[in-house]
């Protein structure tokens, strides 16, 4: 141990029977004496990896190295998963991935951890683009891989909003703490997993910090496709941020997907709701189907708002909501409201279509409002031109969000909403319609002026034809009087 923190040094070989003795003699004494554990992990070689690795641990009598042998190829990243789960299971603080070629020098190995272990850092990123040891090409990179290396952490800087001078090395040392905050069972088994867990780690706040190492190439083999490895982190870098944005719900970034995110641009849901909020202070609102408080952060802070939803209480919430209900909304709404205040607004925001048994939210809902109390309903459209469009040509094309979100359990029509409050014996005082969101769908530089003006003829379309550009419906009622 060193600063009270176990350290292992996880090794991933594929056909590495010509060099893993090399680099497992290269570890200097200081290093072998303060860490826990050297695990090499044999990813299935087809050559003697395994035997002669079992061979070195008897000859050299080294109690701290561990030999395995994985029963079928698990790929490079799926190699890491599998050695990244042997270490946290061994209550373990501190991982280096080091690799069984030879290609990067275990002589720095305590550079890798000390940031780890002296905790000022959750991740450790070896770079060979860092002068130190004099830069990639004077240690042999060749220059079209030296020039790939540039040009994909150059755009990786750029769509991240990082400043890391390499994202490719696979010299790399995590905090155990920091990996279990990572979803590691839905990254690739593929090369650039190494990719993925940057990502990951950058999404979660974790601390990444790059250290200089030498550059070396021998005469090891190499099993990156280049071609393939560029476009699969092309290719993954950008599906990170359209799971961010809610446009494609990525199996890979599944736990970032937000799938009704914050519509913010003119005459959306969200803008019109919030100004109609922020009219008025010291009002008191509650938010039935609230989400983790997106949309809270930009109600006026002299308003109380609670907020109730199935999801755990979070951070955000926290923040946002005076108070908050974790409850299943398909059960109506819990004790705790209906035996609370009265509420100036009850907002039922995109929500209703998902419940089995909206009707009785609404019933529940009247009783919580305060006399001249107004409740919001907002809901899809589902005679937009688009839907209709769609059925002309026989197709019903469910999807992740929107009007045909696979999740909703009905579907509603401005005549349909016109007689669901008419039921709850409320009277409508207004009726507000959104546009289409293609803005939503433009490349970000298109979004300022032509998003924006394509928005506003979008919207006086559905002002004028409501029926049937209309993507969604916004129902201001109050009681009858």
């Amino acid at each position: 141990m060193k600063n009270n923190k176990k350290i292992g040094i996880l090794i991933v070989a594929y056909n590495a029977a010509s060099t893993l003795s090399k680099v497992l003699d290269r570890i200097p004494k200081n290093v072998y004496d303060e860490i826990d554990e050297i695990a090499v992990f044999d990813d299935a070689s087809k050559d003697d990896t395994y035997m002669l690795s079992v061979g070195y641990k008897a000859i050299k009598k080294l109690d701290k190295l561990s030999i395995f042998l994985n029963e079928k190829n698990l790929g490079y990243g799926g190699n890491q998963k599998h050695g990244f789960k042997y270490f946290t299971e061994k209550g373990f603080d501190v991982v280096v991935l080091l690799h069984g070629d030879g290609q990067y020098a275990p002589e720095i190995l305590n550079d890798m951890y000390n940031p780890l272990v002296e905790g000022k850092a959750d991740v450790v990123l070896g770079s060979r683009m860092m002068e130190k040891y004099g830069g990639a090409l004077k240690g042999g990179m060749p220059f079209y891989k030296f020039l790939g290396n540039k040009v994909l952490s150059t755009f990786q800087n750029f769509t991240l909003k990082m400043n890391l001078t390499e994202f490719h090395s696979g010299y790399r040392a995590y905090s155990i703490e920091g990996l279990k905050k990572l979803s590691l069972s839905n990254c690739t088994d593929d090369f650039h997993f190494d990719t993925q867990i940057i990502i990951k780690a950058h999404h979660n706040n974790l601390r990444i910090t790059e250290v200089p190492i030498p550059t070396y190439y021998g005469d090891e083999i190499c099993y990156v496709n280049g071609m393939k490895y560029a476009k699969d982190v092309y290719h993954t870098t950008k599906e990170y941020k359209k799971t961010l944005n809610g446009k494609v719900k990525s199996e890979i970034y599944s736990e970032f997907y937000v799938p009704y995110p914050l519509k913010l641009y003119p005459f959306s849901s969200h803008k019109t709701v919030i100004d109609i909020l922020n009219a008025k202070e010291n009002q008191r609102i509650l938010d039935i189907g609230c989400g983790d408080g997106l949309f809270a952060e930009h109600i006026n802070k002299n308003n109380y708002l609670a907020g109730v939803d199935f999801v755990p209480t979070s951070e955000n919430i926290k923040k946002n909501f005076k108070s908050y209900f974790q409850f299943d909304l398909n059960e109506g709404l819990p004790e705790e409201i209906k035996n609370g205040s009265k509420y100036d607004y009850i907002l039922m925001l995109d929500i209703l279509e998902h419940l089995v048994d909206y009707d009785k939210i609404i019933e529940q809902a009247k009783i919580l409002l305060s006399g001249n109390g107004k409740i919001i309903i907002s809901l899809p459209n589902i005679a937009n031109i688009y839907v209709r469009l769609n059925l002309l040509f026989g197709r019903f094309p469910y999807s992740d969000k929107g009007i045909l979100d696979r999740t909703h359990l009905r579907f509603f029509t401005l005549g349909a909403i016109k007689k669901l409050v008419h039921k709850h014996n409320l009277d409508t005082v207004k009726i507000k319609v959104t546009p289409i969101p293609i803005i939503e769908v433009l490349p970000n530089f298109l979004k300022n002026n032509f998003g924006k003006f394509m928005n506003l003829m979008l919207y006086i379309k559905s002002v004028v034809l409501k029926r049937l550009f209309g993507y969604q419906f916004i129902v201001i009622t109050e009681f009858k009087k």
